[in-house]
């Protein structure tokens, strides 16, 4: 590949939230891979819990979203342990799963501080954009 087409190749990844991909084509092969610290553009939304009878104050969640539709990864490869568990703690930037969809891979990061109270997804599952991952408490902060 020619310098010039690549460096239009590249420009044309600029405008996109592909991370990394891997390309061949005949003796060429590309491997490009995005900075990590660079995106956080996993989705959030605050949930509220119902008061409870006994009248307690309502306490917010919030639900770190799927950015894209692919399968999710809590980890890198089968034997390597889970980015994230239910009780640990996280922080904006912080990579927390993969979603990969036709063989490009996308980081999951967080975009709240808070305490993981609740894993939504399994290793391995289909997801969709959107789609609630993990539920967090902010107010859990170390």
């Amino acid at each position: 590949m020619e310098p010039k087409e690549l460096k239009k190749f590249l420009d044309s990844l600029k405008g996109t939230d592909i991370e990394e991909l891997s390309f061949e084509s005949g003796e060429s092969k590309i491997y490009f891979r995005r900075n990590e610290s660079a995106f956080t553009n996993s989705q959030a939304s605050v949930l509220t819990e119902p008061k409870k009878g006994n009248g307690k104050k309502e306490k917010s969640m919030v639900a770190i979203k799927s950015p894209m539709v692919g399968t999710f990864y809590h980890s890198d490869s089968n034997d390597r342990p889970p980015f994230v568990i239910e009780g640990n703690h996280v922080s904006p930037g912080q990579k927390i799963g993969i979603i990969e969809a036709m063989k490009v891979m996308k980081n999951v990061t967080s975009n709240v501080k808070g305490k993981i109270v609740k894993v939504l997804v399994k290793d391995g599952q289909p997801v969709e954009f959107g789609q609630e991952l993990f539920l967090t408490d902010p107010a859990d902060v170390k």
